[in-house]
């Protein structure tokens, strides 16, 4: 093989591994190519699962306040059951000492 052959057999060579080269890439991109309705598509998916994520905000935030004012609310229950059972002690020994003095009164 001399010279010129080697030469033109290199620039065969070359040429048809550019000629895959550029087959591949446009089978690539021709499968890999997104139409308009499907951008259009995430698009709408996209806002969706925006307004999605707001409503959830949303729901959380109100959940957060509601549990707070239960909260509020029951510690204020609990503070109005304890002073409640306070002054029904206070009651029942009051009653006793009553009772207490009016047997004595009595006996």
């Amino acid at each position: 093989m001399n010279r010129t052959e080697f030469i033109i057999a290199t620039a065969i060579i070359l040429f048809v591994a550019f000629a895959l080269g550029w087959f591949a890439n446009w089978l690539v991109h021709r499968f890999i190519r997104v139409s308009h309705s499907d951008v259009g598509e995430l698009d709408r998916m996209a806002q969706e699962l925006h307004e999605a994520e707001e409503t959830r905000d949303q729901a959380i935030t109100y959940l957060q306040q509601r549990e707070a004012e239960l909260t509020n609310q029951l510690s204020q229950t609990e503070a109005e059951l304890a002073a409640t059972m306070d002054g029904l002690r206070e009651a029942r020994q009051e009653a006793e000492h009553m009772r207490a003095y009016y047997e004595r009164g009595q006996g």
